[in-house]
């Protein structure tokens, strides 16, 4: 295969001696640049690990009999109960009621009960239920206890709801549901279709409370002696001591994992929810995974701070409950060597199509299709309410490759009286045989795609529920972006094989891209196997990716000389 054809040169053949080397200056600056970065990105893990070290260790008391030692008072074996009472107010203020209790309760005894809350009417009409937990001595209650530990959850929490899903041919809804005098909703009773004209527009966009139906609490089980000066201070606010002689003892460290609180576990309140259930789960902990905890607690609580809402903390909440901690290590590992694979290949795909003049030898037809499916998959993804931690850089990205469009069609834009007119640059000959390459390709191409996605989106139609017309019109195109994007490999594999040259390609790009595409696949498949195991569903956000011919085409042995 050649590299070009018979005129082609080197890039520096026939420059002058001071262009060569003002050439060469620049190679170097990109290679010092990529050095730097590389360099930095080796400083930021070892300096992450060294927080992540300083987190889950903590220095124990050097002589735990000193009077500088704060000792257990775990160590003694107390007998203690565990009470969890629900009130409208944190402080306990207007009563309290008594849901569950621990008798003999074990710091080491792993546990999981399902009781029954009643709900008062100010929760029931939009208003918030509390939960106290005490820790206290067994057999009275936790207020005659001076050596009483508590803490305060929140049960309830605000979201605005999902719209419902219908047949947007027979207008059904997603379900059947009970109505108020128990009797089973007949499919379609609620004028479902509607809404199906307006997207759902009927539906509220006020928060509503919603129930939390996890209580997830732990205690540090380790019977850690804590240095009065060396005292961290995110174990600080959790912990209650008290002077026993000439000894500090502090009180058992407890903690709510307000983590494992997840959107898919809540459930809408309404007026006619007058008991609902609650899974209240207990297990010991250590020392170093409650500090840890705490941090990674804190970091969610300052997002949502900043605007995040409950289903953007949500996806931050999935990385650390759904994973194992080594598990977790190693994702961000990972996580951290695929940031920098993105990088470079964004540097390196920029500066292609920065420098780039010419399409010779290049699919406008595949970079046209990589902006179309970007588009549609940040529409699809803005759809379904996705976190911005994922919009965001799927926003950017379709920026990006509108940009290498205008690049690639050489489209210039005038403006007129506020209005915009688009020019359309002239191709040379060797273009114009390059567009009737990649035009041929098309041709054929379309025979095949064009009524497996007509095919497609009429299944969707008539057999699945959606929101809107909207909805089933960009969940079909996106499925036929996921499921034949593949397929669009074959324009850019046709202007080859014609041209017998892939000299045109961004060769450093599409090595980094190549393998950052290999890395992603890897991640994902370990990430979700056991979903896959239990399921038998390869989830979406897995399957072949929707990246043209350019991401996936290496160079022959011919055209890595140059």
């Amino acid at each position: 295969m050649e590299t070009g054809g018979p005129g082609t040169e080197s890039p520096t053949h026939g420059l002058s001696p001071l262009r060569q080397h003002l050439s060469a200056g620049i190679m170097f600056l990109k290679t010092s640049f990529t050095t730097l970065v590389v360099g930095l990105f080796v400083v930021y893990v070892l300096h992450t690990c060294w927080v992540m070290y300083g987190i889950v260790y903590t220095k124990p008391c050097d002589s735990p009999s000193g009077d500088n030692c704060i000792t257990p008072f775990l160590a003694e074996n107390p007998k203690l109960q565990l009470s969890i009472y629900t009130a409208l107010r944190p402080n306990a203020e207007g009563g309290h009621t008594l849901i569950h209790k621990e008798e003999n309760f074990d710091v080491n005894s792993k546990f999981e009960r399902i009781v029954n809350v009643s709900l008062p009417k100010k929760t029931r009409n939009n208003g918030t239920l509390f939960a106290l937990i005490f820790v206290h001595q067994a057999g009275i209650t936790p207020w005659q206890d001076p050596r009483q530990v508590h803490l305060v959850a929140q049960l309830t929490t605000y979201m605005i709801p999902k719209p419902p899903e219908i047949s947007l041919i027979s207008g059904q809804d997603q379900k059947l549901g009970l109505n108020e005098e128990g009797q089973v909703n007949k499919p379609g009773s609620h004028a479902a279709g509607g809404r199906a004209g307006s997207g759902a527009s009927s539906m509220s966009d006020d928060p509503v409370s919603h129930w939390r139906t996890r209580l997830t609490l732990n205690i540090v089980s380790d019977h850690f002696v804590f240095e009065r000066e060396n005292l961290p201070s995110d174990v600080h606010r959790y912990l209650r001591a008290f002077q026993n002689g000439k000894k500090m003892v502090y009180l058992p460290l407890l903690f709510v994992d307000e983590l494992s609180n997840r959107v898919k576990d809540l459930a809408e309140i309404n007026s006619t929810s007058t008991e609902l259930p609650l899974t209240i789960s207990y297990d010991a902990i250590s020392l170093g995974r409650l500090r840890f905890w705490i941090h990674m607690q804190d970091a969610v609580f300052s997002l949502q701070q900043f605007g995040f809402t409950e289903k953007d903390a949500d996806e931050i909440k999935g990385i650390f409950v759904d994973t194992n901690l080594y598990f977790l290590a190693l994702t961000f590992f990972v996580a951290a060597f695929h940031l920098l694979f993105d990088f470079l290949a964004f540097k390196n795909d920029i500066s292609f199509w920065k420098q780039k003049k010419s399409m010779v030898g290049m699919s406008s037809k595949a970079v046209l299709w990589r902006c179309f499916s970007t588009i549609v998959i940040f529409l699809y993804l803005l759809d379904q309410q996705t976190s911005l931690l994922v919009l965001i850089p799927a926003g950017v990205g379709s920026i990006i490759e509108v940009w290498k469009v205008k690049k690639a069609f050489k489209i210039q834009v005038f403006w007129k009286g506020g209005k915009p007119t688009f020019v359309f640059g002239k191709m040379d000959e060797s273009e114009r045989r390059t567009e009737e390459y990649d035009t041929l390709a098309m041709k054929y191409l379309s025979y095949l795609l064009y009524p497996l996605c007509i095919g497609g989106a009429g299944y969707a139609l008539v057999y699945q529920r959606y929101k809107s017309w909207y909805s089933w019109l960009i969940n079909s195109l996106v499925n036929g972006v996921y499921a034949f994007g593949f397929l669009f490999m074959l324009p850019q594999l046709f202007v080859n094989y014609k041209l017998k040259s892939v000299a045109h390609l961004p060769v450093e790009s599409l090595h980094v891209q190549g393998f950052q595409h290999l890395h992603r696949r890897c991640v994902c498949l370990h990430h979700h196997h056991a979903n896959v195991s239990q399921t038998g569903v390869f989830p979406r956000r897995c399957r072949v990716s929707h990246l043209p011919l350019p991401e996936m085409a290496l160079p022959s042995r011919q055209d890595k000389s140059q």
